[in-house]
């Protein structure tokens, strides 16, 4: 068994069970981001077993023998978790010395936005956005360019909100022409995924320079697949991840939509405790968002070449296999393709490769599955960000710095046939 696969399995984690009254946000003042850098297969065990007893939250994790560590300390648990570290000659940096100021720093605009003045809509890549935004944005794209943009509703989420995406083309008949799928909001809490979807569509609805990317290429962009768990992360809890569904526990609701689906369910990376941030579900497909994303999907798996999820954080863009040290038949095409993109970044470098070898086991994730229909491009894309609170002044060096990118697929995705 991994020592990945035992943190997640085992660990509860803390801020799953916080019980936070429903009329307020939980704060939280206090708490610290650390990272602990081992260096041996030792310390790495030593670590584990605290994460395991202090029900860490990890921020993020490599799988390798050395590797830093960034976990969410709680201030009830600091000073013993100080002493342990140091009883053991591990080392450790303080990250972020008061998450709630840093929450409180993360998106000071958010009001300011162009909400009751004449504007059409009140969208901007300078705040981080509410869901009804983002959908109003949406809305407005259709309305304002019916011959290019069609507003997609897939199904429901678990709270009755609308799973909504785009379609970006201008073909004269649909299905004809080989096509890019883009998401993001899987996680609630990496607010960054969805600001970088919907300046995708801006850029390719609303920039003249852009349309060559309309160029024999239709585009499916969904900005937020988990919309209960987004909105939940921005009204009562900034650090939710999953889903928002009832489970077998009172107090642990939520499955993670990224260990859901149906390819190599259950397995590495995954959990089955309901606590645990990566809980895998009752069974594969068990949330309604998952199902009604998997079966749009697979509607245009023929016409789908290229399929990219956007996450945070890491700074990779990471291929296929993820549920095991395994590899694609394509792998080589996807990496070399992968590279081509990574290389138009100029502020942030981004590593490639293979999931496992760059980060770690996740059986039961989206990019496997859409691979494991035939997709023949598969990335998902870990953004350059050192932790889930991006301050919203990085919004546009991170989406302006990503978008070239976005010419190097469509490029290679332009010249295939459906």
């Amino acid at each position: 068994m991994s020592v990945l696969f035992s943190v997640l399995t085992l660990g509860c984690l803390l801020l799953v069970n916080q019980v936070a009254s429903e009329d307020k946000a939980v704060s939280y003042s206090g708490y610290q981001v650390w990272t602990i850098t081992t260096s041996s297969e030792e310390e790495n065990q030593i670590v584990l077993n605290l994460r395991q007893v202090y029900g860490l939250d990890v921020w993020q994790w490599q799988e390798s023998t050395n590797a830093a560590t960034d976990v969410l300390v709680p201030p009830n648990i600091s000073s013993e978790l100080k002493f342990k570290l140091n009883e053991a000659n591990i080392s450790y940096v303080v990250k972020i010395a008061d998450l709630q100021s840093a929450i409180n720093d993360e998106n000071p605009n958010a009001s300011s936005s162009s909400l009751g003045t004449k504007a059409a809509h009140n969208m901007d890549w300078t705040s981080y956005h509410r869901l009804d935004d983002i959908y109003g944005y949406l809305n407005y794209l259709a309305v304002t360019y019916p011959n290019l943009v069609e507003l997609i509703n897939v199904g429901t989420s678990y709270e009755n909100r609308s799973l909504y995406l785009v379609r970006i083309s201008n073909a004269t008949a649909p299905d004809t022409q080989p096509a890019v799928w883009i998401d993001g909001g899987f996680h609630a809490r990496e607010w960054i995924s969805p600001a970088l979807a919907t300046y995708i569509i801006q850029q390719i609805v609303e920039e003249p320079a852009n349309a060559k990317l309309l160029n024999n290429i239709d585009w499916y962009i969904m900005p937020v697949v988990n919309p209960d768990g987004y909105e939940y992360s921005h009204v009562r809890r900034r650090l939710w991840r999953k889903t928002r569904s009832m489970t077998t526990s009172a107090r642990c609701i939520g499955v993670d939509p990224n260990r859901n689906f149906d390819f190599k369910w259950g397995g590495a990376g995954s959990s089955s405790n309901p606590c645990s941030e990566v809980f895998k579900g009752s069974k594969a497909f068990s949330e309604v968002e998952t199902v009604a994303y998997s079966q749009y999907i697979m509607s245009k798996s023929k016409q789908i070449k290229l399929y990219l999820t956007l996450h945070s954080c890491g700074q990779k863009l990471l291929i296929p296999w993820g549920y095991d040290r395994e590899y694609p038949s394509n792998f080589n095409d996807m990496m070399e393709l992968g590279q081509c993109a990574a290389s138009k970044f100029k502020l942030y470098k981004y590593g490639v490769g293979n999931k496992v070898d760059l980060l770690y086991r996740a059986a039961g994730n989206a990019a496997d599955w859409a691979k494991s229909i035939g997709i023949e491009y598969v990335y998902t894309v870990e953004l350059p960000t050192t932790s889930f609170i991006v301050p919203a002044y990085n919004i546009l060096p991170i989406t302006r710095d990503f978008f070239p990118a976005i010419d190097v697929f469509a490029t290679k995705i332009a010249t295939l046939t459906v």
